[in-house]
């Protein structure tokens, strides 16, 4: 077996150790989960996770999961909550504490300052006779039979399992608040994603110019207008209402179609196309560039109440990161 095969190989079977160990987490899901669940949900205050070494770093992952769907939380690193953070418990917050072992020195430490507080703990452990497992209030069994090091030594199935448990709580959370997609675009404005959520044609239009001519507009007229406004099209309007669109290729057809040297007498509607696909002014940007890809076409009309507003061409989608 040459090198790159080797390498296949043990790639492979990581994968496979780990995907067994995640679908036996579903046996492990039972009443003291969906406990867990409904003690988070109905709590006034927030969730605090706490963890030591690798299983701190999977905390903050969840922390970061649960904020952005709707659960307030807190990373408190357990070597540092014995060293002043403890102050970061408030009194109806809810603690989850995840350790493979659950008998880590600091765990041992931690587990007792916060049961004083009288707030509900969550041990997500993969041990559930040790001191967290025994200790806490609710325990999720984060339990793996070996890691995918082959040393069995170096965290690797533990900690994907419990991070598993931590986005399976999410989950949970996110379902009993009705967290919506439009929930879920306030907390992630920035980037591709929140404005696939957020940003509608109006945003778009209301930074371009708006091409317009009326259906008889000579030739020159409607050169000269899509030249100005500079998105390959125009739209032809009547009395404000849409009634047909000319591009750049419909000029190049006139061009090739015309048997005559002299253009004068040409008016838009003449050359334009009928009908041409528009789509409401406050619709959902990511909706405009689905009918643009549909249809084939690179720019799409907009309209409100039945009035042209303005002119959305592929490439302002392409900007803004949607495409």
């Amino acid at each position: 077996m040459n090198t790159q095969e080797t390498i296949i190989s043990y790639a492979k079977k990581t994968i496979a150790e780990e995907a067994k160990a995640i679908a036996y987490l579903e046996e492990l899901i039972d009443e003291e989960f969906a406990k867990a669940v409904e003690t988070i949900h109905n709590s006034k205050g927030r969730v605090i996770i706490t963890g030591i070494g690798k299983s701190a770093i999977i905390a903050t992952k969840i922390v970061a999961t649960m904020n952005s769907t709707g659960t307030p939380a807190v990373f408190m690193h357990a070597a540092d909550a014995i060293h002043g953070d403890l102050g970061n418990i408030l009194k109806d917050d809810v603690v989850i504490c995840i350790s493979k072992s659950g008998n880590t020195p600091e765990i041992k430490v931690l587990v007792p300052f916060i049961k004083s507080f009288k707030n509900p703990l969550i041990g997500i452990t993969a041990n559930k006779e040790s001191f967290l497992g025994t200790e806490a209030d609710y325990v999720l069994h984060a339990y793996v039979e070996k890691e995918a090091c082959p040393n069995n030594l170096a965290p690797t199935t533990s900690t994907t399992a419990q991070l598993v448990m931590g986005d399976a709580l999410a989950v949970c959370l996110l379902h009993l608040e009705g967290f919506s997609s439009r929930d879920f675009a306030k907390y992630h404005p920035g980037g591709a994603l929140g404005k696939k959520l957020y940003l509608r044609v109006s945003d778009i239009t209301s930074r371009n110019q708006k091409p317009e001519v009326a259906p008889e507009s000579d030739i020159n007229t409607v050169i000269v207008e899509m030249t100005e406004k500079r998105l390959g099209a125009t739209a032809v309007t009547e009395n404000g209402a849409i009634i047909g669109i000319i591009t750049d290729g419909d000029l190049r057809r006139m061009l090739t179609t015309n048997k005559t040297s002299s253009f004068e007498g040409l008016t838009a509607r003449q050359i334009m196309s009928p009908n041409p696909k528009s789509i409401d002014n406050d619709a959902m940007a990511v909706d405009a560039l689905e009918k643009i890809e549909e249809n084939s076409i690179t720019q799409l009309l907009a309209e409100k109440d039945g009035k042209y507003t303005g002119l959305l061409h592929i490439h302002d989608l392409m900007r803004e990161g949607i495409l």
